[in-house]
């Protein structure tokens, strides 16, 4: 049964799947007004937030008129039993609550979402990550983990990998072979900072350092890197090429053909018609395929160019929940081990001394490397770098390693999952 079928069934029989959300930023409130809606067969059944004000507001933009308070997973079940979403600043009520069917990670966070994961996984439940900065760092340690517990881990449609997973999926049904893809990107400037990013970040009610990592190729290292994991495609070069380009579908003549054929590509293109989305690059030799192809106004070939001119990780997220709990399907996750890292790059000249500010912040951005390439440099990965001491200075551009770094006790649970 297709999941628009199955989610409309669920509607029409009383049986929605229940959902909890852990995080309530500009993305959370996003995701809450949309499934307030709400999506025929999903209800938002309860948000998890260490500032309850701001789940309260999600609530209140998502057209929730009424909620209750619950600090245990009894207290959640009665709530969501008769109909109420229930609102906490623990997320542990949610993990554990029976009334969640699938739990939604939204915090942006490492350490904290790593537990979140983990604890939904022992209690029996899917999770659908809107959080780049976790996936890119141990998504495929924790696919390993939900394997084991019997559900679901997945990151979302809407955010660039997942749209260009969902494509990718869907063109290898038609029998033809994906060798590359990526986001359409509008920008990338390493050296933006939340004091560049301050006056955009208060027009759009977000963050100042998740913009500055939106800029700065952070954020686009990270979904890549989800990308990379979920396809086996490489990154052509540290930071990929990133081509400009006045239309998405330039790009079959501007990436390495070589490397395409060889190992598949993840990728991004500057500046390109329609300014958003994703695409996949397809490879036919064969002389009639490739006439049909340019009947059909897609180019010479042998390389084409699909893309998708949408991501709306608010809206898109429904499928992704539908094919979670439905069909176990996730839309895009790990096949194996990590294929590419994000490692930390100086964002100017750094001393000895220094406390790094992570992912958004003043002293590193992140540049998508190829795992074996990254692991040979011992390179730090910018997802374990916030607070760590410079132990010598690190020129503007240079990779910081494990060796440039006073290297923490290993009690946190993201560097043990890393490591």
């Amino acid at each position: 049964m297709i999941i628009d079928t199955a989610l409309q069934q669920r509607e029409t029989t009383g049986r929605p799947i229940r959902v909890g959300m852990v995080g309530a930023g500009a993305t959370g409130r996003a995701i809450a007004l949309q499934l307030g809606t709400p999506p025929p067969g999903i209800r938002l059944a309860a948000i998890a937030n260490r500032t309850p004000q701001h789940g309260e507001r999600a609530f209140r933009e998502a057209g929730i008129r009424e909620w209750r308070r619950a600090e245990t997973s009894k207290q959640a079940e009665e709530a969501i039993s008769k109909g109420l979403p229930l609102l906490t600043d623990d997320p542990s009520v949610l993990t554990a609550c029976d009334a969640i069917d699938l739990l939604v990670e939204v915090t942006g966070t490492i350490e904290e979402a790593a537990r979140v994961a983990l604890d939904g996984f022992e209690h029996g439940k899917h999770v659908v990550l809107v959080n780049a900065e976790l996936d890119s760092l141990l998504g495929p340690i924790l696919k390993v983990k939900a394997d084991q517990a019997g559900v679901v881990l997945t990151h979302t449609d809407g955010d660039e990998p997942g749209v260009a997973m969902t494509l990718l999926r869907y063109l290898r049904t038609l029998g033809v072979r994906p060798v590359a893809a990526g986001n359409i990107k509008g920008m990338v400037d390493y050296y933006r900072t939340p004091e560049t990013q301050k006056a955009f970040a208060e027009k759009n009610d977000q963050d100042a350092r998740k913009v500055t990592s939106f800029a700065d190729a952070t954020k686009l290292s990270m979904e890549t890197t989800v990308l990379a994991n979920a396809t086996g495609f490489h990154a052509g070069r540290r930071g990929m090429y990133g081509p400009a380009c006045e239309h998405v579908r330039d790009l079959a003549n501007l990436l390495p053909s070589d490397q395409m054929l060889r190992t598949g590509l993840v990728d991004y293109t500057l500046g390109a018609a329609p300014h958003t989305g994703a695409f996949v690059i397809v490879h036919e030799e064969s002389p009639l395929k490739k006439v049909q192809f340019a009947y059909y106004k897609l180019g010479n070939g042998p390389f084409y160019v699909f893309y998708t001119p949408f991501h709306l990780p608010h809206i898109q997220i429904a499928s992704t929940i539908g094919r979670a709990f439905i069909h176990h399907d996730p839309t895009v996750a790990p096949i194996a081990g990590p294929v590419c890292e994000v490692v930390a790059v100086a964002k100017r000249d750094l001393k000895a001394g220094e406390h790094l500010d992570g992912v958004g912040g003043f002293c590193t951005y992140g540049l998508i490397d190829n795992a074996p390439a990254a692991r040979a440099m011992h390179a730090l990965p910018i997802g374990l770098s916030e607070g760590r001491l410079l132990r010598r200075d690190i020129a503007k551009d240079n990779v910081v390693s494990l060796a440039d770094v006073d290297a923490p006790p290993i009690t946190g649970l993201a560097e043990t999952l890393w490591r």
